[in-house]
C-alpha cells in the first residue's frame, strides 16, 4: 500500500515504514501525527479512493538542513548584507495507511543473525587455532635465534711476546704522523729582522 501526501507545500510518496524528512510540524520525539491530504492512493497497479484516508506517523525528531548563505549586494553604493538560514525540519516514520499498518519481519532476521553469528565463531575459533601456531614457530625461531653459536674468543695475554709484537709497529706507525702534525713548517717563514741590522763600525 502506497499514498501521495502533501504536506507544508510539498507531495511526498509514502508506504508503511518509511521516513521522510518534511517541513517543521508541532510535537515532540515519538508523538503521533494524522497527515489528512491524501491525494493518490493505491496497492500495486491498482487505485484507491482518497475518500476519508488518514496517514498516521510518528515523530522521530526534529532537526535543521544544512546552512544557506543569504547575501545582498548593490554595487557602486558601498551596500553589503551577509546573513545564514537553517530550515527547521521534521523526520516523519509512517507508521500506517487507513487500515495498513507496517508488517514486521522479525522472524526471519533472527534467524539469518544466529547463523551470521555461528560463522564467526568458528572462524574466530579457526584464527584462534592459527594465532596460537603463530605465536609457537615464533618462539622457536626466537630462541634458536638467541642460542649461542660458537665460544667467544679470548683476547691474547699480555705476557704473549707474538701479540706484543704484533701490536707495537701500528702504534710507532702512527707516533711520527702525530709529530709531524704538531710541528709547524718553516718553508714559508719570513727571514728575521735581527739578522739584517748591522753592527756599528767602530772608530
Amino acid at each position: 500500500m502506497f499514498a501521495v501526501v502533501r504536506t507544508g507545500g510539498k507531495q511526498y510518496r509514502v508506504a508503511p515504514g518509511d521516513k521522510i524528512v518534511v517541513e517543521k510540524l508541532d510535537g515532540n520525539a515519538g508523538d503521533r501525527v494524522t497527515l489528512g491530504d491524501v491525494l493518490l492512493a493505491g496497492e500495486g497497479s491498482s487505485l484507491r479512493s482518497t475518500d476519508g484516508l488518514t496517514v498516521a506517523a510518528e515523530i522521530v525528531a526534529q532537526a535543521k538542513a544544512d546552512k544557506v548563505t543569504v547575501f545582498k549586494k548593490r554595487r557602486r553604493h558601498n551596500y553589503r548584507r551577509k546573513k545564514g538560514h537553517r530550515q527547521q525540519h521534521t523526520i516523519l516514520k509512517i507508521v500506517a495507511i487507513g487500515d495498513h499498518k507496517e508488517t514486521k519481519k522479525a522472524a526471519p532476521k533472527a534467524e539469518t543473525s544466529a547463523k551470521k553469528v555461528d560463522a564467526p565463531k568458528a572462524s574466530a575459533e579457526k584464527s584462534a587455532d592459527a594465532r596460537a601456531k603463530e605465536v609457537a614457530d615464533t618462539t622457536a625461531a626466537q630462541h634458536e635465534a638467541s642460542a649461542v653459536v660458537g665460544t667467544p674468543t679470548e683476547n691474547p695475554a699480555p705476557n704473549d711476546k707474538k701479540a706484543a709484537g704484533a701490536a707495537k709497529p701500528a702504534a710507532k706507525k702512527a707516533a711520527p704522523a702525530k709529530a709531524k702534525a704538531e710541528t709547524p713548517s718553516t718553508e714559508n717563514a719570513a727571514p728575521a729582522k735581527a739578522g739584517a741590522k748591522k753592527a756599528p763600525k767602530a772608530k
